[in-house]
């Protein structure tokens, strides 16, 4: 099957972790946990990060992000995955890159000051307890392989699937009705997110679920019930 590439953005809810240390002094730096670390061992992500949020003085804009990330790849042979970001902590909203691909928590710094040359300006540090509870949003690009009608597979994680849904939904509707998913499906212990695809006959509304060993029947359940509570 052909795989085919999309710009869209992804809606989660996460328990965030402040760093504290290896990053330039009075910056606000957050790691965000792997949906899979509580099925996982988490020992293999004590000295690789799984997601970095650098947050930044005031927004920029996605193509930026995406042309100061090759730069910094291609003069420094790294491998990062830059995205634009938005998280809201309590009541207050920040926006900054969202970086994938850092190989150890004590790499941050170095890669701050990358970014510093590239022009970009850091939001200054916050107090944070660990688990703070925050919503994130980040535009990025996917990679998508389609199964069936209303259903694609990641092609990179095994354990990663999209499905349409049929409606657009604000935040907390969808976290009301997800959990009420949650409790009338067979399907156990997976985590889903909320997104949508800019694709060029409008917007796609989707959801995101990603489980250890998941299959096309767990997903097909999960879909049904979207459907059922949505259309």
């Amino acid at each position: 099957m052909s795989i085919r590439e999309i710009i869209g953005k992804l809606t989660r809810q996460e328990n965030i972790h402040p760093i504290e240390r290896n990053k330039i002094s009075n910056t606000l730096v957050i790691h965000v946990p792997s949906p899979l670390a509580t099925y996982y061992t988490r020992f293999s992500q004590i000295n690789k990060p799984n997601t970095i949020l650098i947050l930044t003085k005031t927004p920029s804009s996605f193509e930026r992000i995406l042309r100061a990330t090759n730069r910094v790849n291609k003069d420094n042979n790294l491998n990062l995955n830059g995205a634009k970001c938005e998280i809201t902590i309590g009541k207050k909203k920040y926006s900054g890159i969202r970086l994938k691909g850092i190989d150890q928590f004590s790499d941050i710094e170095g890669i701050q000051r990358l970014f510093e040359k590239e022009g970009f300006e850091f939001a200054k540090s916050i107090r944070l307890n660990e688990d703070t509870d925050s919503i994130i949003r980040v535009n990025k690009f996917f990679e998508l392989q389609k199964v069936e009608e209303g259903i694609y597979h990641s092609p990179n994680n095994k354990d990663r699937y999209y499905i349409e849904i049929p409606k657009h939904i604000h935040w907390d509707e969808f976290r009301d009705v997800t959990f009420d998913i949650k409790n009338n499906v067979s399907v156990t212990g997976y985590d889903v997110a909320k997104g949508i695809f800019y694709e060029k006959d409008g917007i796609t509304e989707m959801v995101r679920i990603i489980k250890p060993d998941l299959t096309l029947e767990m997903v097909k359940e999960v879909k049904d019930k979207y459907f059922d509570r949505l259309s």
